[in-house]
């Protein structure tokens, strides 16, 4: 198959998610001003445990090959990817940042966007954390709130108010030298929330009030959007993981059995249990023959979900903005919530209205396999990569070690041995 080499606007998303890493690779489409989707991959990884690398070689080795594999599908290579991060060593927080114009014209330029941007990222930070975005919600011209862009207007006092995401810098680090191992250039690290935001969130979402839930399998990203900014985001450190983990126990099989039958038969919703059918599979030992009522297994689904979304439903309260949330409901996302009544159960215990996040087709151009849940971080981070419309803080350029001849001649040694 010949590649061919990927133009300037080309660009490739990098989700390295819980135990799962995905990638898109796509480009601006002339015709329809649409991004398009030119291929992708999707591979499983023990190196990454709720977003944080846990195994350099092997989470690497693991980037090499979706990497590669998307650059097959999409006919074209690629140098750098934009790196969608995520795991409860992300935390957030609301500031505010003010700057006064001395000039007697007293017009806003860039600069003073700039110079007020960085007064509200000035804040205390430990040695080990670090600045990931400063996302503006907002900015205030002599006290009068509600403007989204002060350039060119008049104001003696500039305020702003923004939402800073930080990051470990030594679970940074180690994401960007296991990209860099693998043989890419990261082009910046995005929070994979904000990222998915950009693609599943819709302006008018946004401006109502909403939540975004990625359902991951070690975490889960809870976002909250009002006044068409983000006002809240957290990590919280439980996901789809677990009822694979309860299904192992609780019916005495491996893990690789238990989410073969949570993708196949699991069901989350007890409207949706239609009869009470047998599920083949096999015991702990892998070759064992067992067989598992579908009543059992949605009996043991049942409680972590409810407690998944219970926990969810805690945090929006205790943030103070689970009224924001009611206008627009909860839009759900991630692997997690590709089970069948994940979204029946969310909307129930949430009380408000939840519906599947699905890609604006105003804004991509993709096949239906690449519009999965799995892929929405990787969509998005081809989006912000074409339209970086929330840019504002801490990405830090890695070269990559190794040309990508070198590591296609690596993979095709490691073949022989």
């Amino acid at each position: 198959m010949k590649r061919l080499k990927a133009g300037p606007e080309t660009a490739a998303g990098l989700d390295i998610g819980s135990g799962r890493i995905a990638c898109l690779i796509g480009a601006p489409d002339a015709a329809t001003g649409r991004v398009k989707v030119l291929g992708g991959a999707s591979v499983a990884c023990r190196g990454v445990k709720g977003g944080v690398v846990t195994n350099i070689p092997e989470t690497a080795a693991a980037v090499t090959r979706v990497v590669e594999e998307a650059e097959a599908a999409a006919k074209a290579t690629v140098s750098e990817v934009w790196l969608g991060v995520r795991g409860s060593h992300l935390q957030s927080l609301n500031n505010r940042g003010a700057f006064n114009i001395a000039r007697t014209d007293r017009e806003i330029t860039p600069d003073d966007v700039a110079s007020v941007t960085a007064s509200a990222r000035a804040i205390p930070l430990s040695s080990d954390r670090e600045i990931l975005h400063v996302v503006p919600q907002g900015f205030s011209l002599d006290r009068q709130r509600g403007v989204p862009h002060p350039v060119g207007m008049e104001a003696s006092l500039l305020e702003v108010d923004v939402h800073l995401i930080t990051a470990s810098s030594s679970h940074l680090n180690n994401l960007m030298k296991t990209v860099a191992e693998a043989g890419f250039e990261v082009a910046e690290p995005v929070y994979g929330l904000l990222a998915s935001g950009e693609v599943l969130v819709t302006p008018e979402e946004k401006e109502l009030g909403c939540a975004l839930v990625d359902l991951g399998g070690q975490s889960v990203s809870v976002g909250v959007y009002c006044e068409g900014a983000i006002k809240y985001s957290k990590e919280l450190p439980i996901g789809s993981d677990f009822i694979t983990r309860d299904l192992a126990v609780g019916l005495k099989t491996s893990i690789a059995t238990a989410e073969r039958i949570k993708v196949e038969h699991g069901i989350a919703h007890p409207a949706l249990l239609n009869g009470d059918a047998d599920i083949d599979g096999c015991g702990i030992d892998g070759r064992t023959p067992m067989r598992v009522k579908t009543s059992a297994m949605m009996g043991i689904i049942l409680p972590r979900v409810e407690e998944i979304f219970s926990i969810v439903a805690e945090d929006l309260q205790n943030s103070s903005y689970a009224d924001l949330v009611v206008p627009g409901g909860v839009i759900l996302t991630g692997g997690g919530s590709l089970m069948r009544g994940t979204v029946e159960a969310a909307q129930q215990i949430l009380g408000v209205p939840v519906r599947a996040g699905m890609p604006h087709p105003d804004q991509v151009l993709a096949d239906d396999a690449w519009l999965s849940p799995s892929y929405s971080t990787a969509l998005g981070l081809l989006l912000y990569a074409q339209s970086p419309s929330w840019r504002g803080g801490g990405g830090r350029p890695v070269r990559r070690q190794r040309p990508p001849w070198m590591r296609k001649l690596q993979s095709a040694f490691d073949g022989l041995f």
